[in-house]
C-alpha cells in the first residue's frame, strides 16, 4: 500500500470517529446512544466532534467509580480491537497517530530515528498504562490519572471546545497549563521524531502491542526470498527491522516496509486484508 492509500484511510477514520462538526460551532460534545461505544483508538470523549468514547478513558472512569466492578464490556472491546488487528489500529485508525503523521511530514533539517535512551523510553508506555490507567484509578476513585495529568489527546480536545466557548478559557488553571505544556512538547517532537508519543508514552499502544503476535492481522518475512538489503529497517518509522521480527510489538502496521522490499518477502499473512503472496504485487509509490 502507497503512502498516500494510507493517508486516505486515516483521514476518513479520523472523520469518522470525529463526525459530530456541529460541535465545533455550539461547544457542546455530543452525548448520543453511540457515545457509549468505544472507538478502537486514541480519541478523547470531551473532543467536540467526537461521537465514541476513548477506550482509556472509559477503562479508567470504570476503573475509578465508587462501587468497583470489573469492566468486561471495555476490556473485552478493547481485546477484541487488539486480537482482530493489532497495532494496524495505531497505523491506520487512531486520530492521534495521524496527527503525529501529519506533523512528522513537516520539513525540519534533522530528524531523528533512532538514540540511546530510545530503547528504555518505549518501557514506558507500560508503566503509563500499569500506573496511571490501572492502580491509581482503582486506589482513588473517581480520578482518571491517565486522562487528567497526561492525555494530549484530551487537551486538544479541552482547546478546541474553548474556541466553541471562550468562557472555558477563564477557567484553565495551573493543571491545565501542565497538560499543553505536555502537549507542545509532544507536537514539538513529533515533527523531529516520528510518533514520540505512540512509541514512548501511550498506554492504548501498550495494549495493542503484545496482541501483534497473535492478531489476525499478520505479516511475515518469506527468508527464502530475503535478500538481507535492510530497506525495510530503513523505511521503518518505529525502528523495526521487519526481516527480523515482523511481528513486534513496536510495529504499527503502516505497511512501509511491503512496499520498499525489492524482492516482495515481506507480506500480509493471513488476515483481514488477505494473503499478499498472490499474483498481484503490493503497489509501490
Amino acid at each position: 500500500m502507497d503512502k498516500k492509500s494510507r493517508t486516505i484511510i486515516q483521514s476518513v477514520a479520523a472523520l469518522i470517529q470525529n463526525a459530530n462538526f456541529k460541535g465545533f460551532f455550539t461547544g457542546r460534545i455530543y452525548t448520543g446512544k453511540i457515545k457509549s461505544v468505544c472507538v478502537p483508538g486514541l480519541n478523547c470523549y470531551s473532543c467536540p466532534a467526537a461521537i465514541g468514547a476513548c477506550p482509556v478513558g472509559s477503562l479508567q472512569n470504570a476503573l475509578s467509580s465508587y462501587k468497583f466492578k470489573i469492566p468486561y464490556y471495555i476490556t473485552g472491546l478493547i481485546l477484541f480491537f487488539g486480537v482482530l488487528m493489532g497495532r494496524l489500529i495505531c497505523g491506520f485508525l487512531c486520530p492521534f497517530g495521524f496527527l503525529q503523521d501529519l506533523l512528522n511530514k513537516i520539513p525540519f533539517p534533522v530528524k531523528i530515528k533512532k538514540f540511546k535512551a530510545d530503547r528504555y523510553l518505549r518501557m514506558l508506555k507500560y508503566l503509563v498504562l500499569i500506573v496511571l490507567v490501572i492502580i491509581l484509578p482503582i486506589c482513588v476513585k473517581l480520578t482518571p490519572f491517565f486522562c487528567k495529568y497526561l492525555c494530549p489527546s484530551g487537551t486538544l480536545a479541552g482547546i478546541l471546545l474553548a474556541f466553541s466557548d471562550t468562557g472555558l478559557f477563564r477557567a484553565f488553571g495551573s493543571l491545565f497549563a501542565w497538560k499543553a505544556c505536555i502537549l507542545g512538547i509532544i507536537i514539538s517532537a513529533s515533527v523531529i521524531i516520528a510518533r514520540p508519543f505512540c512509541k514512548y508514552l501511550c498506554p492504548l499502544g501498550a495494549i495493542y502491542a503484545p496482541l501483534n503476535k497473535v492478531s489476525l492481522f499478520r505479516l511475515e518475512c518469506d527468508r527464502s526470498k530475503c535478500i538481507s538489503c535492510g530497506k525495510c529497517a530503513e523505511a521503518c518509522d518505529m525502528g523495526v527491522d521487519p526481516s527480523e521480527d515482523p511481528n513486534s510489538p513496536e510495529c504499527i502496521r503502516c505497511l512501509d516496509c511491503t512496499r520498499v522490499c525489492p524482492v516482495k518477502a515481506i507480506k500480509i499473512k493471513n488476515g483481514l486484508l488477505g494473503n499478499a503472496d498472490n499474483k498481484k504485487d503490493i503497489p509501490s509509490v
